[in-house]
């Protein structure tokens, strides 16, 4: 994984001299007001019966804007760790993997099996319904939850209330390599029934259609029906449009549908998000920070999302720098390199601060949630304090 503060360091000063570089007053005619953010400290409130999350693996937002955390890595059954003042007998618990907040940071539900393998055993998550090493989460336009896994090969789709599976998509611990064996062999991926290490999900409300990051193994966007048929998929292994670089943080990242019409997926090892058509047919390349990935820090393009309703404004999680960055999102698609308005963060544990920022989502109200996955482990809400 990622090195000490010196990488962290020496990233977050080359994100800033690019940015500084980039970076140019514009000349248009009246700009949108660029999105300013500040971080709500007091949200979520505390969470009941002494739980502890593990690593935020995926974070959504549903239409009501009650927001979703799936979490990894503390589900085991058991006891994590003895924690108060001597003589009481208090010990946080694991949490459920899934954990649906209110807008005011009220936990309203939480659901989710956990594996009865502790966490580092050879089988660990074999026994758990929930996808093993949970990675990604998407709400589609009927409320339903989708979550996948990159420890195993599958996706699966839940009821708003954590009831399911309704369809699983791929079959756990059997995956699209030569051997069956689930991790990165640096090919695209072919089949129409398995997936690889599957790390994001999208869904289309048009009609239905599934996209999905594939994944830590795969290096494609594979798109299902509804039905979980295979469609068709876009991507494939090397540094040309649309490709996905072939060693592990090459892989697609993140999966997300924009109003435009246009599929965005995060290229961590080349720093950028690749543009396609919804048919697969590769459109651009948006640079995020160039050279992060080859850092060390598994790159800068970690996931998008936008701003609500017109999306003149597209975010962008920066795990290897620990920065969120804001883009004008018609200058992203045109090319230009003054794209990236600015950004907000740095490495650590304090409000606004963010250790492996990860996956993230935005609200009606254009608020952003953030989830941090290793040595994180939290959920952090940023409010918007102006609109597009």
């Amino acid at each position: 994984m990622r090195g000490n503060r010196y990488v962290y360091g020496t990233a977050a000063a080359l994100a800033v001299a690019l940015v500084g570089c980039l970076w140019s007053p514009t000349t248009k005619a009246d700009p949108p007001p660029t999105p300013k953010f500040q971080v709500d400290p007091f949200w979520p409130k505390p969470l009941p019966h002494n739980w502890v999350t593990g690593e935020v693996g995926g974070t959504c937002v549903d239409s009501q804007d009650h927001v979703f955390i799936v979490t990894r890595g503390f589900q085991t059954g058991g006891l994590v760790s003895p924690e108060g003042v001597a003589g009481k007998p208090e010990k946080s618990t694991a949490s459920p993997p899934a954990i649906e907040f209110d807008p005011e940071g009220n936990v309203v539900n939480a659901w989710g099996n956990a594996s009865i393998v502790p966490a580092g055993a050879p089988n660990a998550g074999k026994n758990a319904v929930l996808p093993n090493g949970i990675h990604g989460c998407f709400v589609d336009f009927e409320d339903n939850v989708w979550i996948a896994g990159n420890g195993d090969g599958v996706v699966q789709k839940y009821a708003h209330d954590g009831s399911g599976p309704l369809l699983q998509i791929g079959t756990k611990f059997t995956c699209d390599s030569p051997t069956g064996a689930c991790g990165n062999v640096g090919l695209e991926g072919s089949s129409k029934t398995l997936l690889n290490d599957p790390a994001d999900i999208a869904v289309d409300p048009t009609n239905g259609d599934v996209y999905i990051a594939d994944g830590y193994g795969n290096h494609r966007v594979v798109v299902f029906d509804k039905h979980g048929t295979y469609l068709r998929q876009m991507g494939g292994v090397g540094t040309g449009l649309g490709q996905f670089t072939a060693g592990d943080g090459g892989h697609p990242h993140c999966v997300v549908l924009g109003k435009d019409g246009l599929v965005y997926a995060c290229d961590r090892g080349q720093d950028r998000i690749n543009v396609y058509q919804k048919n697969g047919t590769p459109v651009m390349e948006i640079p995020v920070i160039p050279g992060t990935a080859a850092l060390g820090t598994a790159g800068s393009a970690w996931d998008v999302d936008f701003s609500p309703h017109q999306q003149t404004f597209m975010y962008e999680s920066d795990g290897g720098n620990e920065v969120m960055w804001v883009f004008n999102h018609a200058d992203a698609l045109a090319g230009l390199p003054d794209a990236i308005l600015y950004g907000f963060g740095r490495p650590g544990h304090g409000a606004g601060e963010f250790t492996f920022l990860h996956m993230m989502a935005v609200d009606s109200h254009g608020n952003l949630y953030v989830g941090e996955t290793i040595g994180g482990r939290r959920i952090q809400k940023f409010t918007l304090k102006s609109d597009d």
